[in-house]
């Protein structure tokens, strides 16, 4: 898979670089109350809503080779996620968008992990009205993170289980198509995993059904179609970008009802995210998939995934000559 080596081989190159760098954001600046610090010293205030209570949400862009990823669609579901908790963004999208420009430029970091958080502030809701409750945003910048590391993506050994001793949190309890840090039901199953010897959970939803995994959705691949589940789940950009390129290739992308048995069947597996793309998966619940091989489609999937980085229409360039004025 020689698009998979080169994507990494640079990728390299460019973290050598960072790590080398003495720019004192280089590994990681954070953007709290209007101040810039480096994220080691990036402190939250104790009584925030959304450190004691989880009343918050929260989205992670990311940048690669100097380039925001479909930043305009993060933005665009961290407004809405807000909208259906009854927060709203303390800054308008475009003066978040040239922050976060400014944060990546200042510390020189070329592949990022991004991640903004909205929480309720300081006033909690019993003891509020709503027009008195005032937001707070947090944002911070660091050398890009993987879910499944390079290595093992081109070693094609992702293993993944079908969690048993715990489901997904149902949508009537919390809306999974807003991001959030209440993880409990996700942690639980990282620790099936691990007693399981594997590396990801996918959780059901107590029905049968396929829902998502520990900060990822999950694709199957049966007859040359591609399943994404449509409920229980949230509605990822990564997915998004999956559905694209599958358009853009002919390759059919539904998203419907997957049942645990039609993953059982796959002839591929893959899970997807911000925080490492498109990772194969060629072992269910210690059984290889198939050949226990990388497929065809997921590599077809996986190259155009990385493709669409370099590519306008999907992307912001980071003007770095503001590193300059340090």
């Amino acid at each position: 898979m020689a698009t998979m080596e080169k994507v990494f081989a640079d990728y390299n190159a460019r973290k050598a670089i960072i790590e080398a760098s003495t720019n004192p954001f280089a590994q990681g600046v954070a953007w709290v109350a209007g101040e810039l610090v480096p994220l080691h010293e990036a402190r939250i205030p104790l009584m925030d809503q959304g450190f004691l209570h989880s009343d918050l949400t929260y989205d992670v862009p990311s940048v690669w080779d100097g380039r925001f990823f479909r930043l305009d669609d993060h933005l665009e579901r961290l407004a809405l996620s807000c909208t259906k908790i009854r927060l709203h963004l303390p800054l308008p999208k475009d003066e978040i968008k040239k922050i976060l420009l400014d944060m990546v430029a200042k510390s020189g970091i070329r592949d990022a992990f991004v991640e903004l958080i909205v929480t309720r502030g300081f006033k909690g809701v019993r003891e509020s009205k709503p027009e008195d409750i005032v937001p707070n945003l947090y944002m911070f910048i660091m050398p890009y993170i993987w879910v499944m590391e390079p290595e093992m993506q081109l070693a094609g050994n992702g293993s993944a289980i079908i969690a048993r001793t715990v489901r997904r949190i149902p949508p009537g309890s919390l809306d999974p198509t807003v991001k959030n840090l209440q993880w409990g039901d996700l942690t639980r199953a990282m620790f099936e995993a691990q007693d399981r010897g594997a590396s990801y959970p996918f959780l059901t939803d107590g029905d049968a059904n396929l829902t998502e995994g520990s900060g990822f959705n999950v694709c199957i691949i049966k007859d040359g179609v591609v399943y994404t589940p449509d409920r229980g789940v949230l509605k990822g950009v990564t997915r998004k970008s999956v559905i694209d390129v599958g358009n853009k290739n002919g390759i059919e992308v539904r998203v419907e009802v997957v049942p645990v048995e039609m993953v059982y069947k796959a002839d591929e597996i893959f899970m997807c995210t911000t925080a490492g793309g498109i990772m194969p998966i060629t072992s269910l619940d210690g059984e290889r998939v198939v050949d226990g091989k990388i497929g065809p489609i997921t590599k077809k999937i996986w190259d155009g995934y990385w493709a669409m980085h370099f590519d306008p229409v999907y992307t912001i360039t980071v003007d770095y000559a503001v590193q300059s004025k340090l």
